[in-house]
């Protein structure tokens, strides 16, 4: 009996020895809470894999200059859009594909919100011609003549590079909207946007949307009534992450050609909903 003890107590040693802290060994997974004052995450991506997760993103392709004469073909290519010490990297290239000029990435998420937080945390690419953009639009098309812009568009952030750190948050509808000269929008001047990570979001709620850099709100647009022409936005949106080359806006003064390669790089993506 003496014998056993005394084996017994030898394992109990030698287990301390091996773990003096008698803690597990293993490195325990770190849990991070992304929950923000007020709201509640109900979706995140701060991309730290090694590709894009195929049940939260897809490619939007093509090069038929997407409604603005654009200039690049956006492709699905790994050298286009990637994932990178933690960021996914949207990169414009110069080089002939498809009969365009440039090539690039439209990023869309595949599932779609309403009456949430969108937070977007990015950098901007800068050159004269490059036309980055973090914006949303619907998943259904059933108001008004099934398209654009009856149906919305919510544009978190959108900047040209010929006016470097001057950062667009606008709304379009059929009753507002740039092709009649009748959008709302709002704008800061932001002077690092290219060389510094900002955080730009929309807080979307049933009676109006607030755009925010860094917490500042710089728009705000309101519901007056539930006429669809001011106010489709009942309905589920999708993101979409994307790099534009020239086109009505961003080419309203050329493309610098030795500009490109140009990055957006964007650090993560959370979605919010009010607390209780």
């Amino acid at each position: 009996m003496r014998e056993i003890k005394v084996l017994f107590l030898g394992l109990i040693v030698y287990a301390i020895s091996c773990n003096p802290t008698g803690t597990d060994n293993k490195k325990k997974e770190e849990v991070v809470d992304y929950n923000l004052p007020g709201w509640n995450v109900v979706f995140h991506d701060e991309f730290d894999g090694d590709g894009l997760n195929p049940d939260f993103w897809f490619h939007e392709t093509g090069g038929h200059g997407w409604g603005n004469n654009e200039s690049q073909y956006y492709t699905d290519k790994n050298d286009n859009s990637y994932l990178q010490d933690g960021k996914l990297i949207i990169e414009a290239k110069l080089e002939n594909y498809e009969g365009m000029e440039f090539t690039s990435a439209r990023v869309n998420s595949a599932i779609g919100w309403k009456f949430k937080r969108i937070d977007v945390k990015a950098k901007l690419p800068q050159g004269v011609g490059t036309w980055p953009a973090i914006w949303m639009l619907p998943d259904v098309w059933d108001y008004g003549n099934g398209g654009w812009p009856d149906n919305g568009e919510i544009d978190i952030m959108e900047h040209v590079g010929y006016d470097p750190g001057v950062i667009h948050a606008t709304i379009h509808t059929r009753a507002y909207n740039h092709s009649i000269g009748t959008q709302k929008a709002g704008q800061k001047f932001l002077p690092d946007a290219m060389a510094n990570f900002h955080i730009y979001s929309v807080r979307w709620y049933t009676d109006r949307l607030e755009f925010y850099i860094d917490e500042d709100m710089i728009f705000q647009y309101d519901k007056v009534d539930d006429d669809w022409k001011k106010w489709p936005f009942n309905k589920d949106f999708h993101l979409i992450l994307n790099l534009a080359v020239g086109g009505n806006w961003g080419g309203a003064q050329g493309v610098d050609r030795t500009s490109f390669p140009a990055k957006m790089e964007i650090d993560y993506v959370r979605i919010y909903e009010e607390a209780d």
